[in-house]
């Protein structure tokens, strides 16, 4: 089986279905956080001008704070998917079968951020991420939550009319579909990374080079024709 492209997870589905997912690394996250700070650091005054004219006390001031620090995220993954800044973006939490998250995994993610953050601007958190293959934090791993691209409703890419290739035997279903999926992404790639991930379904063949974007197309063009 060839490595999987770029970061998607392939999960199957109680029908037997593959669902592809695109895990989000540790840049995307980074942005939303600080966008979701901005919108929390927004909410924070203007709560405090509501209740410093409300004339509340100095406990009830500090409880709305702790609930919105805490619940914040929260309120938003179990009715959104996403926090404000995760959808800007167009991330969405997920369970790590590709099911919407729901309120306990999400209460866990969120309460361990304690630990992420430590020692400092979530240090613990960005190197669990960098370590695991799909750049889950501590709070993701113990509440079995993802990250993930949400995708976007594309056309369907046609697949280029060229001269079918029957791939290599054996191949199995996931690597199947990795190639189909090379093919629909490469407009949106460059000429260097088409070729890069053309290598990697190549190894076994030796095609190098545009060698290898051509024999790939041409799997595509016999697996989605259905010959193979």
């Amino acid at each position: 089986m060839s490595p999987p492209l770029d970061t998607i997870r392939f999960n199957e589905t109680p029908e037997g279905v593959d669902l592809g997912l695109r895990v989000a690394g540790p840049v995307p996250r980074g942005l939303a956080f600080l966008l979701d700070a901005v919108v929390r650091g927004a909410l924070y005054l203007a709560l405090t001008l509501l209740m410093a004219f409300a004339g509340v006390g100095l406990g009830l001031m500090l409880l709305g704070f702790f609930l919105l620090e805490w619940f914040y995220p929260v309120l938003f993954e179990i009715t959104k998917g996403a926090t404000p800044g995760k959808s800007a973006m167009g991330l969405a939490v997920v369970h790590d079968d590709g099911t919407p998250v729901g309120l306990s995994a999400s209460m866990i993610r969120n309460l361990l951020r304690v630990l992420d953050f430590m020692p400092v601007l979530y240090g613990v958190g960005l190197v669990s991420c960098l370590v695991d293959r799909d750049f889950r934090r501590l709070g993701d791993l113990a509440a079995g939550t993802l990250v993930v691209h949400r995708e976007r409703r594309r056309p369907v890419a046609a697949i280029p009319q060229i001269a079918s290739r029957p791939p290599p035997p054996g191949l199995d279903l996931a690597t199947q579909q990795a190639i189909l999926s090379f093919v629909e992404r490469g407009p949106r790639l460059s000429t260097a990374r088409r070729v890069e991930l053309a290598e990697i379904l190549t190894a076994d063949t030796g095609h190098r080079g545009p060698a290898a974007v051509d024999q790939v197309t041409g799997w595509a063009s016999w697996l989605a024709r259905g010959q193979g």
